[in-house]
């Protein structure tokens, strides 16, 4: 399955998530189209697979970062790992985080990965003073952020290095 997954992502940077078929995928990897369906029943099925895919990596690169002791720190440190993360494959960042695939949802196993690094930075937030009401304009800014060097600067820092900037905004009222 791996195989097939990391060639779904390859095409998906090639050409966009809705620019190739099972038909191409099965090509990429050596297998005909039905043969796929053993790994997955459509390509939304697929997609789903993709986005659970994603939100392990992202729960890997959680688990892997260096987890200073004081909160508002830990999260500077997490919005830039989150920020880079999601501007480094604008293809995943779609899928995961603008539902750019037209009729595709993902399944409730895979959102539960989702929620994971949303639940953690709640946690985060809390712990470094801020309103945990104010989550979703942390989301709104962070995958803004993301989003505007995925649109204007791929492969450039322009909108990353605003990611500091954009959290002192938002740290101030809890940290004068």
């Amino acid at each position: 399955m791996r195989r097939i997954l990391d060639a779904a992502w390859r095409l998906s940077r090639e050409r966009g998530l809705t620019g190739w078929t099972l038909r191409d995928l099965g090509a990429e990897v050596g297998m005909r189209a039905p043969s796929l369906y053993e790994y997955a029943a459509s390509k939304n099925a697929l997609f789903d697979q993709m986005f659970a895919d994603g939100y392990r990596r992202l729960g890997e690169r959680i688990d892997g970062l260096q987890r200073p002791a004081d909160p508002v720190e830990l999260a500077r440190a997490g919005a830039r790992l989150f920020v880079g993360f999601a501007a480094e494959e604008p293809a995943r960042f779609q899928l995961l985080f603008q539902f750019t695939a037209p009729g595709f949802a993902p399944s409730a196993e895979s959102m539960a990965l989702a929620r994971r690094p949303l639940d953690e930075l709640a946690g985060v937030l809390v712990a470094a003073g801020v309103d945990p009401a104010e989550l979703d304009l942390w989301t709104a800014v962070l995958t803004g952020l993301a989003s505007q060097q995925v649109s204007n600067d791929p492969g450039g820092d322009r909108w990353l290095r605003l990611t500091d900037t954009a959290l002192d905004r938002l740290l101030l009222p809890a940290h004068p």
